[in-house]
């Protein structure tokens, strides 16, 4: 049988990140990470399914260059002609999009206007679409949305309080993101932890440099720990997550700062990196944490606190609850944050079992919850996965 796969498509403003994906496997036959598109120095990297890595220098500092490049590789390995879909993951689709779609001139038109609500990644998300449209114009191209997962939410859960007239004029209200890897979760759940598809209720906690948590009942999302953006909710790795506006408002009078700036520090110089001090990333904080660094300490402290907190609430959404799963960069590969998050969830019937809980990290999955006590688990996520099942399945039907 030849192969047939989906090229995934993950843009940054500064940064590709791509996979090659058999519609059979999980794993991808070529991968890679285009770096400082848009800046200097520009580089692309590749990665095959044996691990073996590749680097090339690009010409021009664009997403345009380092689509050029990559089509280039993909033909020279006679990989392009198995490529039968593009699936590009997009940010935000705002109300307007409940499921993934098949590019068009029209969805590029409201992607782009949703870029208001979405200014750091829509744009990015835009230029790999644009630039694969232009250079593969008779391939189906899909657009994934980060939001589209958590547009079952009820009214009670995505409204804001504050006055209703700005939903309505702004579409000011919450959206939740990281959907993909929730919907992922949602449906791997259902096999690994032998739940019944119309009766059950998860909490999914997707931690890494961004996180968040979704409460899930029968495979709909019914409540997120993110907001309109990315910013509401968890203590993140450079996002300070929950924040009193009252706050802002007050540093805005103390310091002089304007909004824009102090948008800018809760989203890229808080949350670990500004309670530490030291770093945003939670391994290096660990490190620090047993070599005394009081900060460190402090940060995951925070962080965990916070995450506690949330789990207890977005639990109060379900009719039942019957398992906490733990994904993401931290979620599957630190038993420290699990661990000091589940002895904040007693009260809940969450007991861990301490070895299993040692065991799990690096892509591995399994139950880490003591025996005859609530059901913990760890569970890998796999967006490009996602993406690449959506792309398959709408271009199937094209």
């Amino acid at each position: 049988m030849s192969l047939v796969c989906v090229l995934v498509i993950n843009c940054g403003s500064s940064s590709m990140k791509f996979s090659v994906i058999p519609q059979d496997a999980d794993q991808p036959v070529l991968s890679g990470l285009a770096e400082r598109l848009g800046i200097d120095h520009a580089t692309m990297t590749f990665k095959d399914r044996d691990g073996n890595t590749s680097r090339v220098a690009l010409a021009e500092a664009s997403h345009q260059c380092a689509l050029h490049v990559l089509f280039g590789t993909l033909a020279q390995q006679q990989l392009l002609e198995t490529i039968t879909a593009i699936g590009h993951r997009v940010a935000h689709g705002g109300s307007d999009f409940k499921s993934s779609v098949r590019v068009t001139d029209e969805v590029i038109e409201k992607i782009r206007a949703l870029s208001a609500l979405a200014p750091l990644h829509n744009p990015a998300n835009l230029m790999g679409i644009e630039a694969a449209r232009a250079l593969l114009p008779a391939l189906p191209q899909i657009a994934v949305f980060d939001t589209a997962f958590h547009q079952t939410l009820s009214p009670a859960a995505y409204t804001y309080a504050i006055p209703l007239d700005y939903q309505r004029d702004y579409q000011v209200r919450r959206y939740g993101f990281h959907g993909t890897s929730h919907r992922f979760i949602a449906s791997e759940a259902l096999n690994a932890l032998d739940l019944d598809p119309a009766d059950h209720g998860i909490v999914i906690a997707h931690l890494g440099n961004g996180s968040s948590l979704c409460a899930v009942q029968n495979g709909e999302s019914v409540d997120t720990s993110m907001g309109m953006t990315p910013l509401e909710g968890l203590v993140m790795g450079t996002r300070c997550g929950d924040l009193d506006f009252g706050v802002a408002a007050y540093l805005a009078k103390c310091t002089g700062q304007s909004l824009d700036a102090l948008y800018k520090m809760v989203n890229s110089q808080s949350g670990l990196m500004g309670i530490s001090g030291l770093s945003s990333d939670c391994r290096t904080l660990q490190e620090a944490r047993a070599a005394g660094h009081e900060r460190a300490a402090l940060a995951i402290d925070v962080m965990v606190h916070r995450l506690a907190r949330h789990i207890g609430g977005h639990v109060t959404s379900l009719k039942r609850f019957d398992a906490l799963i733990f994904t993401g960069g931290i979620g599957e590969n630190s038993a420290l944050i699990r661990e000091l998050t589940v002895q904040r969830l007693q009260a809940l019937g969450l007991v861990l079992d301490g070895a299993r809980n040692q065991q799990m990290f690096g892509g591995r999955s399994g139950l880490i919850s003591k025996a005859g006590s609530m059901t913990i688990a760890v569970i890998a996520t796999n967006e490009e996965k996602m993406i690449a099942r959506d792309a398959a399945d709408i271009a199937r039907n094209l």
